[in-house]
């Protein structure tokens, strides 16, 4: 039995995934695929294709079977049985799945290897597995979304915040179609792709019209790898990056107690990536000149000590607009030391979650031990502080590093 590769496509409403996958349904060049979509209502199937007798109804699912062998059907809700028994009828070379656009991607990424690893758990074959996740995004949208059209106000826009979503299907995927392509200007274009780049660095950026792509492109990949993936995203890489804590930090290797050192002003230019002697890989971004054209840069807060909880809160009410498109990181609070948290904003959406204790709360003996067998956790420890950290990335567009430090530092 084959193992049978799973697309998975993410993309809000509107971006153009039904008309991929009526142009997948089209073109299959002999592949036999299932479609899995979320409403068969909304893909309107081209006539044509299907086979005679309509729609088929197996007890209440919706499927519509295509001439070319091909089958359409609704998500269940059980998603597990339903790969299952798409893979046992043993008829189709490829699963794709819709995930609709109000889907975040990661849950059903996880159920598809969470089986992958169950077969391997069973000594069975894998007979499916991940092989990509696909953003479909729609380039008049971000052009909208991220107020790259020339003027600002005009956009009414709509009331779901889907600036959050957006992110999130950027952040996690291996392919994006940035479709309708060319209904904006070269320069909005050009702009768009250096905001999808400091989302996520690492994605294969195809521009479509009509998500008209030969299907090679978008079946047998390969590419997906849950651990690159949900750790490919831009904030992630500023965050693991060392660098930036030496720019950012002074006091990080004398260890002198003196955290309030606000000269050093070395932490705005964080994307110049110094080169210092025990730097690990520094990702030297290629695209750095056309990130820089529009100024779309990341800009990394460390420090030591501890935050006022209701002066942060205030600082996350504020909302900076443009600047500041995604925020991610470690945060702790004055009125309880033992917690990390984990702060993170995208678009209008501020969430703030406990992230467990600091490794500095645990008995000494257990510190001494990581300190002496964790290379990084021997560089991240702070005499007085432990592993407490401050540690915030921002990513936007001409963001006034000075200001946010400023406000950063009052807390």
């Amino acid at each position: 039995m084959k193992t049978i590769p799973i697309t998975l496509i993410t993309g809000y409403l509107g971006s153009g995934k039904t008309t991929l996958i009526n142009h997948l349904l089209k073109n299959t060049e002999g592949y036999k695929m299932a479609v899995i979509v979320n409403d068969i209502g909304e893909v309107n199937i081209d006539a044509s294709l299907i086979e005679n007798g309509g729609i088929v109804t197996e007890t209440d699912e919706n499927l519509v079977a295509l001439q070319n062998g091909c089958i359409c059907c609704t998500l269940r809700k059980d998603l597990i049985e339903q790969l299952a028994e798409l893979c046992k009828s043993g008829r189709f070379d490829h699963i794709m799945i819709e995930a609709s656009g109000i889907c975040e991607p990661i849950p059903i990424a996880q159920t598809i290897t969470w089986l992958e690893d169950e077969f391997a758990r069973n000594k069975m074959p894998k007979y499916c597995k991940l092989d990509a996740v696909i953003s479909v995004t729609d380039a008049l949208r971000l052009a909208d979304e991220f107020g790259c059209g020339e003027t600002l106000q005009q956009a009414k826009r709509g009331e779901e915040d889907i600036e959050n979503l957006v992110i999130q299907q950027i952040e996690f995927c291996d392919i994006i179609l940035l479709n309708k392509a060319s209904e904006v200007s070269a320069k909005q274009l050009s702009k768009i792709k250096s905001i999808i780049k400091a989302i996520q660095p690492s994605a294969e950026i195809i521009e479509t019209d009509y998500c008209d792509i030969e299907i090679s492109r978008l079946l047998d990949t390969n590419l997906f790898d849950f651990e690159k993936a949900a750790t490919s995203a831009g904030w992630m890489e500023k965050f693991d990056s060392m660098d930036n804590e030496i720019d950012a930090d002074d006091h990080d290797h004398h260890h002198d107690d003196d955290d309030d050192d606000d000269d050093d002003d070395h932490v705005e230019h964080e994307g110049a990536h110094h080169h210092h002697h025990h730097h690990h890989e520094v990702n030297e971004n290629d695209e750095e000149g056309t990130a820089d054209e529009y100024d779309i840069g990341t800009f990394v807060y460390f420090r030591r000590r501890p935050f006022d909880r209701k002066k942060f809160e205030r600082f996350a009410s504020k909302n900076f607009g443009r600047m500041i498109i995604r925020t991610k990181g470690l945060v702790f609070f004055s009125d309880d030391m033992r917690m990390s948290y984990i702060y993170e904003q995208a678009g209008k959406q501020k969430v703030l979650s406990e992230n467990g204790e600091w490794y500095a709360t645990l008995p000494q003996r257990d510190i001494d031990h990581l300190l002496k067998t964790d290379a990084r956790f021997a560089h991240d420890w702070d005499e007085k502080y432990g592993d407490r950290m401050i540690k915030l990335v921002f990513i936007g567009q001409n963001i006034d590093r000075a200001m946010i430090k400023k406000a950063l530092d009052e807390i």
